[in-house]
């Protein structure tokens, strides 16, 4: 399988990096290019194609011939770049292409999802800092799902919980929908999301699917085991 990565340099993209290349897949990834060097430590087992994710010949360039891709929706500044890194994905992307999307709990695909007050409070007054400053605008994100959602190309979206390093312990469980119990724990090893976002590239059980995701050791997740 040939896969492209799009943020590869990140700590998810390193270890979706590292999973596709256990699997013995061909991987090509794309990073901003003051990132590049941290993709040095693969070598020349990779293609690095540095360039911005919005970037829509950047993207075609890196994906052409691609069986998957494996996208990390960042929502970096005010201008649009998660949702700019959506639509160059789905665009540069082969007809049959496997397309798998990493965003945050608080996107909803079909408006079921139960959040607390205290969730919807923390994701408010963070995207309102964050705008404020100019670093991250989560409301891009929103449009990037939305724009994924829509499309009829084979898509996942990915929606991790709060992330904490460590050793693997296995694929996280998934649900539909925030507010399952089995996800209360709210927490999964980042490894872990990389290696879900992965796994779904050959589950055609996940397509068109919004899996919200939890560590398969979380107390939530034991609970509902």
């Amino acid at each position: 399988m040939k896969v492209c990565i799009v943020g590869a340099s990140g700590k998810l993209g390193q270890y979706m990096v590292q999973h596709c290349l256990d699997r013995g897949y061909q991987v090509t990834g794309v990073c901003r290019p003051k990132s590049a060097a941290k993709l040095d430590r693969f070598g020349d087992r990779i293609t690095v194609v540095p360039g911005f994710t919005d970037d829509r010949e950047v993207i075609q360039r890196a994906v052409a011939g691609c069986d998957g891709v494996l996208a990390v929706l960042v929502p970096w500044g005010v201008h649009g770049y998660a949702s700019g890194t959506a639509r160059a994905v789905l665009e540069g992307s082969e007809p049959d292409c496997r397309l798998v999307f990493s965003c945050g709990w608080h996107i909803t695909k079909d408006g079921k999802d139960t959040y607390s007050k205290s969730f919807l409070v923390m994701v408010a007054v963070f995207g309102w800092i964050a705008r404020l400053t100019r670093l991250v605008d989560i409301k891009d994100q929103v449009a990037a799902c939305r724009t994924i959602f829509c499309s009829p190309k084979k898509w996942t979206v990915v929606r991790g919980s709060d992330l904490e390093e460590g050793e693997s312990q296995g694929l996280p469980v998934w649900s539909r929908h925030v507010g399952d119990p089995v996800l209360a724990s709210n927490l999964t090893r980042r490894v872990d999301f990389a290696l879900f976002m992965v796994e779904a590239l050959t589950n055609d059980a996940l397509i068109h699917e919004a899996p919200a995701i939890v560590g398969c050791q979380a107390p939530s997740a034991v609970a509902h085991q």
